[in-house]
């Protein structure tokens, strides 16, 4: 198949829809697919084989913030986009933002199949403007990408359930496939070490970009409440606008400083298989793959039970997921797991067989049939 895929978002590789599109991009074309990719012209994206590079939009004042959160958007060349899709079978466009809805215009209007993933959550949009708890403004959002692209795809991807019922129950059925983005190969569970400075502590390891909806705030306030605070060590792969924040609360409220950085491929399968507890505080998360890699490692996760958050139904047990935005909570769930080691053991195993099922070639060629089915469909 001939398909251009259309990221709107593609850049650094410090955020899901950035390495979702990484995935599919570079899983299509070990399959011998011929792939297109328009996207922004950005440092990550320069002399690669297929990619198609648009200018960044300039945005004002608003630069800074999206800066500030590792991206760049492009703006739109509708000459570009068109002659990159004249040729295709099909186009695949990877978020609800202004190239990807030109884009799917240009290709009904070429007669070309589209098919959509939904990598975008409303409050990933609506917790920028201060309104990320206010329902009306994120169903209104919701109802605006259906307006301006979903309802034009013939099929539409969900990485979760949870967020093709939550889209669906407001704009009405799609077309749809629920196919897991996958977590890739290279996380597996392997005897590793702790590294000497960890010693004698409990790691905690957190991931994410540092934004008020991944909640890691919660996650320090229930270290500080924890009668092991002593005892505890957090580390958090991910950055963002919230570090200097984080850093001041845990100056004189948590006894080990905490570690936030960002960790390279290799580091985080050491990291994931050492730590002792990983612990997902997000109040809003569409899928949480960086949850799963830690689960299919067999580390043991204790999750929010977020009505906004796909990463509820990763909780095996009680102890296994807190209560919303309650730092007493987790403090509580996070002093069984430090008191109850060998309960810690037993559901090692039982994590590690929970995700294999998100094993992501199987993900990704179940996304090869949602592309072969659609385009089938149309001839």
């Amino acid at each position: 198949m001939k398909i251009v895929i259309v990221c709107d978002i593609l850049g650094k590789k410090n955020n899901g829809t950035s390495m979702a599109s990484y995935n599919l991009i570079n899983f299509l074309k070990a399959k011998g697919h011929e792939v297109k990719v328009i996207c922004c012209d950005l440092d990550e994206n320069e002399n690669k084989e297929g990619f198609i590079l648009l200018n960044k939009i300039n945005l004002g004042p608003l630069n800074k913030i999206v800066k500030r959160n590792g991206v760049a958007l492009p703006r739109r060349d509708k000459k570009v986009i068109t002659e990159a899709i004249k040729g295709c079978d099909i186009v695949h466009i990877m978020m609800p933002f202004p190239v990807g809805v030109t884009a799917c215009r240009i290709a009904k209007k070429l007669g070309k199949p589209v098919t959509a993933g939904f990598h975008c959550q409303a409050e990933l949009i609506s917790s920028h403007l201060g309104l990320m708890n206010c329902k009306p403004f994120n169903d209104l959002i919701y109802k605006l990408f259906y307006k301006r692209l979903y309802q034009y795809c013939d099929a539409v991807h969900y990485p979760t359930k949870f967020i093709c019922d939550v889209f669906e129950k407001i704009v009405g059925p799609t077309k749809h496939y629920i196919i897991s983005n996958g977590v890739n190969e290279y996380m597996v569970s392997k005897e590793c070490e702790k590294p000497e400075e960890f010693k004698d502590k409990f790691v905690i390891l957190s991931t994410g970009r540092l934004c008020k909806e991944k909640s890691h705030m919660v996650l320090f306030k229930a270290v500080a409440l924890s009668k092991h605070n002593k005892d505890l060590q957090i580390i958090v792969a991910g950055q963002g606008p919230l570090l200097e924040r984080l850093e001041r609360f845990a100056e004189n409220k948590i006894a080990n400083k905490p570690i936030i950085k960002y960790f390279s491929r290799s580091e985080m399968v050491d990291l994931v298989n050492f730590a002792d507890l990983y612990v997902h505080p997000a109040e809003a998360e569409l899928e949480g793959i960086a949850c799963l890699e830690a689960v299919v490692c067999g580390l043991v996760p204790v999750v929010s039970n977020s009505e906004r958050s796909a990463t509820k139904d990763f909780a095996i047990t009680n102890n296994n997921i807190f209560k919303c935005n309650d730092p007493q909570d987790l403090a509580d769930k996070i002093n069984f797991w430090f008191e109850h080691p060998e309960e810690k053991l037993k559901y090692k195993n039982k994590y590690i067989e929970f995700g294999e099922k998100f094993n992501q070639e199987e993900c990704m060629n179940r996304m090869e049939e949602m592309f072969k089915e659609t385009l089938n469909k149309r001839i």
